[in-house]
């Protein structure tokens, strides 16, 4: 798992610059997904739902970032301990926040070598390799310094086009590559105990890139991410797969692939008739759109404690987001936060400063606005359109009906899952103590 690391930015996405060999080799050797998302646009809560196979607005605290790690909800890595397995974890898994006594996700090991040193000779085993690149900061013009050409970067139309921000976004691909690489290393390890044939291999982010308008929002470049999937001859090789996976399928999945059932507090669908089945395309008719959202990523309101709350429901022709207190900065204050400086919600960049540095300029003005103005109670994206999602039409009468329709989905859902959002509980969530550093500076 990769800190950071979102669609499209992979060749096999049709990214031009970044290089994933160890990625295309995965795909190659099973099933490469078009459409994964996370549940949640941040590192902890996206983590936590991963682990547990629930929505995040299930977890409690752990719906927000820098968070303790709620008491109740299971871990696929818990219970597959449980039931004989060798359970480990290298570098970032759970968090950033504070654990359970016993590890939410295995044992911390100071290497992959040292898991698999460590691990009794034939016990089945479930480790979790995660990496902290591609998050910031970068070591500035790595990218360029590595061999990539500025010219080749697609700057996504969010974003202005500048020398400053592609350098930026090289610096971004850098660390992929750097990611890639490792996750090479750990399963030639595996390669070389003789298992890797007999090893269900899953590569991916924990959500999109750390630009604006990407991490912490619940447009595409915040919730799409890579997916790659092999497991020997389990899997048939080769394939492409379009059906919506949300990556808290993968905790039901992990279960049922060891003879487990997942349990029923579980919200994720395991992805095990994916697997079995030889098709490409839509393999599960059923699997037609994800349900995303957000709480608390930082404290990035000027006065209070208070997250940016959303939730959305994304399928193959809209994007529909709920936005819950629309009068609340979605990138933060641009004044100042609870955290420090302002737009504390987009975590510091050279494209950051580049944008906050122009936005007076007609030109630049509008990229501030898309990242960092408010928004309303609803947003509504026609994706055969606008892909990249910049055209709210929510208050077009010609998508009414849509409109209605998405909303009323998303909300029945929300209930069905029990989400506190809207079963009168809505304060929950801000209440939560934050655990990372909070520093509230004059305005």
């Amino acid at each position: 798992m990769a800190d950071d690391w979102g669609w499209p930015y992979s060749p096999l996405y049709g990214d031009r610059v970044v290089k994933t060999p160890t990625f295309d080799r995965i795909a190659s050797n099973g099933i490469l997904f078009r459409n994964a998302f996370v549940t949640v646009p941040s590192c902890t809560p996206s983590r936590n739902s991963i682990l547990t196979g629930q929505y995040p607005w299930r977890l409690g605290t752990g719906a927000n970032l820098w968070s303790q790690f709620p008491e109740g909800p299971e871990t696929y890595p818990n219970i597959l301990e449980d039931h004989g397995y060798c359970t480990g974890s290298y570098r970032k898994a759970f968090g950033p926040g504070n654990d359970r006594p016993r590890p939410v996700a295995g044992k911390a090991f100071a290497s992959a070598g040292d898991f698999f040193q460590d691990r009794p000779q034939n016990k089945p085993f479930c480790f979790w390799f995660g990496s902290s690149d591609p998050h910031r900061p970068y070591e500035w013009q790595a990218g360029i310094k590595s061999g990539m050409r500025l010219e080749d970067v697609q700057v996504p139309p969010c974003l202005p086009d500048s020398r400053e921000i592609r350098t930026d976004i090289c610096d971004y691909y850098w660390e992929i590559q750097r990611f890639d690489f490792e996750v090479g290393q750990a399963l030639k390890i595996v390669e070389e105990m003789g298992e890797l044939d007999n090893t269900l291999v899953v590569m991916t982010g924990d959500n999109g890139w750390p630009f604006p308008r990407g991490k912490s929002n619940l447009y595409d470049l915040g919730v799409h991410v890579p997916l790659a999937v092999q497991w020997g001859d389990r899997i048939k090789k080769g394939r492409v797969v379009d059906d919506f996976v949300s990556l808290a399928d993968l905790a039901p999945t992990f279960l049922e692939s060891a003879g487990l059932q997942p349990l029923e507090a579980m919200t994720g669908r395991s992805l095990m008739n994916v697997f079995e089945s030889d098709k490409s395309g839509t393999v599960d008719p059923g699997r037609d759109q994800v349900l995303t959202g957000k709480e608390r990523h930082t404290p990035a309101q000027a006065d209070h404690m208070g997250g940016t709350p959303m939730r959305a429901l994304r399928n193959r022709n809209y994007l529909y987001i709920h936005n819950f207190r629309p009068e609340r900065w979605p990138a933060g204050d641009p004044r100042t936060s609870m955290r420090g400086p302002g737009l504390s919600d987009i975590d510091d960049s050279p494209t950051k400063k580049y944008i906050v540095d122009h936005k007076n300029d007609p030109e630049v003005g509008k990229y501030y606005e898309l990242c960092s103005g408010k928004r309303p109670a609803d947003e509504l994206y026609d994706l055969s359109k606008d892909p990249y999602q910049l055209t709210n039409v929510a208050g077009n009468p010609e998508y009414e009906e849509v409109l209605k329709k998405l909303k009323d989905q998303l909300m029945k859902e929300l209930r069905k899952t029990e989400d506190p959002r809207v079963l009168g509980k809505d304060e929950l969530f801000d209440s939560y103590p934050y655990l990372g550093d909070v520093k509230k500076e004059s305005k």
